[in-house]
Parts: C-alpha cells; structure tokens; sequence
C-alpha cells in the first residue's frame, strides 16, 4: 500500500527572480533558507508524507540507531556513485539514510529533502498522494532496512534495537500443566478505549488473567479433555527501545463506520514496568524506562495530519522560550490552580478517599460523609447540580470505580488501585506515592514530573517548522482530535557519552562530513550570490565630461550609449562607497565629485537632487534599480 506515494519537492524553488527587474538564468533559484534560532532542521512535505517525517525524526533523535547506521561504512554498503554500475552492489537505504541523517545534522538548511529516500524505497512520483498510518509505516520501514542489512555487521540492528518478546501461558487447573508460547513483537499496541491511561492498559494486557470455565473450556493436551484454565501474558525480554502505538481508531458496528476515540488517555514520562514483566529479580534499572518521542494524529480516521514531539537526548538543539513570570509566583499559581481544579472536580477526591481505606468498598453514604470532612462541603451543596446524584457519577466511572450488586456499597478497581501506588521510580508496589511521581492524570493535575535527564529539552517538529516545547505541554496530547498516538520510550540506563553532548558531528564518518562541508560551501556561496543580487542595483552613470550646457539643459556630446557608465552596487552600501566605486572607475578624476539624480527628458538631462551625507545607504536616499545619476565637479560642465 505504500508504492508510488510520492511526487518531487520543488516548494525550496523561489517563484520570485534573483534581483529586481533582472532575468535569472535558466536553473537560477533562491537557495534553502537556513536554519532557525533551534539550530534543528526540519524535514519538507512531499505532499501527504507528515507521518514519514514524524518517523524519521524520531528515528534521528535515537542516537543509538543513527550512530549504528553511521557505523556501517562503503566497505560494506557501497557507495551511492555506484548505484547505477550493473555490477555493484549497493545497498541504497540505509546509505540514503544516512545521507539524510547527515543533512539533518550538519548541513546549514531550514527543511531538508526526503526525495532521495524515498525513491530507494522504490515509491514513485506518479501517483496521487495519500497519508497512511504511521505505525504501519515503522514496520514495513524496519523490513526494508533489515533485508538491505542482510550480510553486514548491522543485520541485527532492528532485532538488537527494538524487537522484544511477550510470552503468552495457560495453565489447565487439574493437571496444573504449562502451555507455552513466545512471540517476538517490534511495538505493543494497546487499547485506548475504556481505559484511563497506559498504565492500566498494560496492566490488563500482562497482569490481569482470562479464565476458561462454564461453556468456554480449554482443551488440555496432557488431560486430553477439557478443563478449566487461566490464560496470562508477560513481557519476557524488554528492548532497548520501546515503541507503544495507542490504538485511537475503532469502528462502531452499530453505526457501521470508523470513528476516533478522542478520550483522555494519560502516559509517564518515566514508567516501571516490572509488574508487567515474566522475570522481576533483576536491578530496578532494568525495568525503568523514559519517554523521549511522541508522535501525534490531527484530526478523524479519514486524514489529518502527524507531528512529533521529541526530548533532545544529546542537547543538538537551542532551546529558548519567552521568559515567563518569576518562578516563585509561577509555582504559586500552579499551587492554586491545583487546588481549585480538585475542589471542582470530586474524582480525584474521591481516588485519593479511596486509596485510603483498607476495606476494599466502603458504603456511598460514607463516602459522601468523608467528602464532607476532607473538603468542608457536601455534594449536594457542591457538586449535584452540575453531575448529578452521587451514585449516579460513581456509576458514569466504571474504569475506575466499582460498585456492590445493589449499588450500596463502592471502591476503587483493583487495578486502578495498583496503579496508583505504582512508583515511576521503581520502588515497592506497597509503598506510598512519592510527591514527584510521574504519573499524569486528565482529572487533578499532578506535581511537574521531574526532568528526565538534566539539560535535556523538548521540541515539536512539524515537517519544515521546528519549535522548542515545555515538557509539561505534552499533557494537551492526552486527549482530544490532536492526541497522542505512539509513544516511543527508551531504556534509563542509556547514558550517553560527554563527547556526544552538543556535539552533531559525533561519530559521522569522514565521507559524509566532508560532502557536507562541501554542500555548506556551495550554499553560503548560492546565498551569497542571490543575496547580491536581490540587493543590487544598477546605476547610469552621466560623466560630465561627455555632455555640454545649452538652451538650460544637458545634452551629450556623443552619443546616449556612450555619454553613460553602467554601475552595479548593493543598496545596503552608503554614498560614501559609492563614492570610492565611482573614483576607482574613472581613475583620471580628478578635483571633487558631486553626484546628482539626474532625469533624461525631451529636452534634455535636468539634475535634481544632489546626494549629500557620505553615512548614508543607497537605499536610505531613495536610489533604486536604473536611477541616473550625473558625475560632476558641482560647478560647471
């Protein structure tokens, strides 16, 4: 599905000619624009190709992944000046990956180009332009590099990187016998719908039990009949890297369509997960994982657009934002708005009421009550009119609250109470919430989790635009029609070297520094050029030499074409260096030099202005392209 996608990018070439009322010549165009204050390139849209940015982005910001691509050198890939021999063997995507990872890198451009690349893929320019998933794209992406990798020392690049392995068990209740399967997976989708946030999602993926029993019996191989059985599964080894993909998009069999599931959604920036893991003896470094990439959909399940959020793990970019008020105050109003949303909104009262309690239901009346003593108002006074009775809104809650049979009686879901003393830090799951946990939640927000890596900053990119983000910005992702829709974590324990820090030359090898110190070259000599021309203008020159003074007008002694001195000057230069450009012209001047705005008419050349004030621009006095100027002693002719 994802063959002949793509036309050429022409958007870099300028409609507009270099320089003003000139003729450029054929192929002449305006030159990419640098990079902005981010120091961060972005990549262009090919027309419907956001999804395969937001990848590549991310892919770009995996230091381990590029820096092992970097690591396979012409002795293994070849060479891209060899493509088109018949007998060589070139591995075309990963070397025209890493050419675009270079140009992201190091070459002075606001967006860079993904034409090259995607024409390795074999994706022609002929066809209409259609947006596809992204996780669909990670997959086929990883495919094509791991069959062009086969045969170099980065085979296993994708299975080191990024594959894991979930192992799936039943276990028959009479013989007790163990039924066993692995499965190898590059991402885990989880459900969105119904659920409160990822946490719980994986909790009810490799913590909560299926039973087989009543008319849904398992067949036992060792009984050979069929038995009652539990089914579970585990995470049984964890990669490096760790891709997630929200399952947003659903269908409604009522309505027979595809629908958006835009509900509030919540992830970690920091998660364990040890609960959700075959083995657990191992150091908690093990199981600690940090989100540093978050892909995000725009818009329905017919189209929309993708842009990613990505934590700078090597500190490339320049991350500055307008400077907010004074801390002091800014946490102050973080404390009071805090307490203002909880006041407002009873759900997290009552979660936290809940936690609380060593019965696991305690009756509604007393829940009522204990929301009187902890707030100092009742719901009745405070909350009926705009939700309704109490039992009513503990009934519209169902993924977190549960109610006895006659609905009397309420506590929290088991698992939703797990989760809430999960630390993101990989402590006991008995132990009590620290205060600078990193979980997240739509109805009370939390504390600010604590920076990940120090000095390590957020940034949007969105196909050409990069802007740098606060981190606590990713919370507006968590639900809505522009949400979350993979997230990409990466093992805690992956430190990365000093040497890497600020450093986007790291580890790129000799070849391709160079061809970007060369493309560097050309672009400042382009820019150069187009900026001389865009500035420059053309003056005529009058010599007082070649005219003389009659009937109260100029008129040439030769004829017009030899009575004028064509001169090209930068606006942006001053009178001054006009000046010295005309003197070095006409080196047998000698006495001084007036220059006056002269204007050619019927009846002769009539001079007005006289440009006075050495300081001043060219642009400054009104010279513009194909003024007259007359050269003279400001005396006679």
């Amino acid at each position: 599905m994802f063959g002949d996608l793509f036309e050429e990018d022409f958007s870099f070439i300028s409609n507009n000619h270099c320089g003003k009322g000139k003729k450029s010549k054929p192929g002449e165009s305006e030159p990419p624009a640098p990079r902005d204050s981010t120091n961060l390139s972005g990549i262009k849209n090919q027309g419907g190709t956001c999804y395969l940015n937001s990848l590549l982005q991310t892919l770009l910001f995996t230091p381990e992944f590029r820096e092992a691509l970097f690591s396979l050198g012409p002795e293994e890939l070849g060479t891209l000046d060899d493509s088109r021999k018949p007998d060589a063997k070139v591995r075309i995507i990963p070397l025209q990956l890493q050419r675009l990872f270079a140009q992201l890198l190091l070459l002075d451009q606001q967006a860079a180009s993904t034409s090259d690349l995607t024409e390795s893929f074999g994706w022609s320019s002929h066809e209409e332009m259609r947006q596809h998933d992204v996780q669909e794209l990670n997959r086929i992406l990883f495919s094509a590099l791991e069959t062009s990798l086969v045969g170099t020392s980065g085979h296993d690049l994708i299975q080191r990187l990024y594959h894991g392995t979930v192992v799936n068990q039943i276990v028959c209740k009479e013989c007790k016998n163990v039924s066993e399967r692995q499965e190898d997976f590059l991402d885990l989708t989880v459900a969105v719908k119904g659920v409160a946030g990822l946490e719980e999602a994986l909790w009810n993926m490799y913590v909560e039990e299926e039973y087989f029993e009543n008319d849904n019996l398992y067949r036992c191989g060792a009984c050979d009949k069929l038995v009652e059985a539990s089914k579970s599964a585990k995470l049984c080894k964890l990669p490096p890297f760790l891709t997630i993909s929200l399952l947003r998009f659903n269908f409604d069999f009522e309505k027979c369509e595809r629908y958006k599931e835009t509900s509030c959604y919540t992830f970690p920036i920091q998660i364990n997960l040890r609960p959700f893991c075959e083995q657990t003896e191992m150091d908690d470094s093990e199981y600690m994982y940090e989100l540093f990439s978050v892909i995000i959909h725009k818009g329905g399940c017919y189209g929309g657009h993708y842009h990613v959020y990505i934590r700078d793990v090597d500190q490339l970019g320049n991350w500055q934002l307008q400077e907010e008020e004074d801390g002091l105050s800014e946490d102050k109003a973080l404390r009071d708005t805090e307490n203002a949303k909880e006041t407002e909104n009873p759900l997290a009262v009552f979660k936290g009421i809940l936690s609380e309690e060593e019965a696991k239901q305690i009756p509604v009346d007393q829940l009522g009550q204990k929301l009187l003593e902890k707030k100092g108002v009742s719901w009745n006074k405070k909350y009926r009119k705009q939700y309704g009775a109490l039992r009513k809104y503990l009934q519209n809650h169902p993924q977190i609250f549960q109610l006895s049979p006659g609905g009397n009686k309420v506590g929290l879901k088991e698992s939703h109470k797990l989760l809430l003393k999960l630390n993101p830090h990989g402590q006991d799951l008995q132990s009590p919430p620290q205060q600078d946990g990193g979980h997240w939640n739509c109805e009370k927000t939390s504390p600010r989790p604590r920076a990940t890596s120090a000095g390590c900053h957020w940034f949007d990119l969105n196909d050409s635009r990069v802007q740098p983000i606060k981190e606590k910005d990713i919370e507006k992702q968590f639900q809505g029609k522009e949400s979350a829709y993979m997230l990409f974590y990466r093992k805690a324990q992956l430190k990365r070297p000093p040497e890497a820090r600020g450093n986007p030359r790291y580890q790129i090898p000799e070849h391709l520094l160079n061809e970007m110190n060369a493309a560097n070259t050309e672009l400042q000599k382009k820019r150069a050029e187009c900026d001389s021309a865009n500035n420059g203008i053309d003056l005529h020159l009058h010599l007082s030499s070649c005219y003389q003074f009659h009937n109260g007008a100029l008129h040439p002694s030769l004829s017009w074409k030899e009575s004028v001195v064509d001169l090209t000057i930068d606006r942006r230069k001053t009178l001054g260096d006009l000046r010295q450009a005309v003197l070095q012209m006409l080196e047998s001047w000698e006495g001084d030099m007036v220059l006056s705005v002269a204007k050619p008419l019927p009846a002769g050349l009539h001079l007005y202005q006289v440009l006075d004030g050495d300081e001043l621009t060219l642009g400054s006095v009104g010279l513009a392209d194909g003024v007259d100027i007359f050269v003279w002693n400001g005396k006679e002719v």
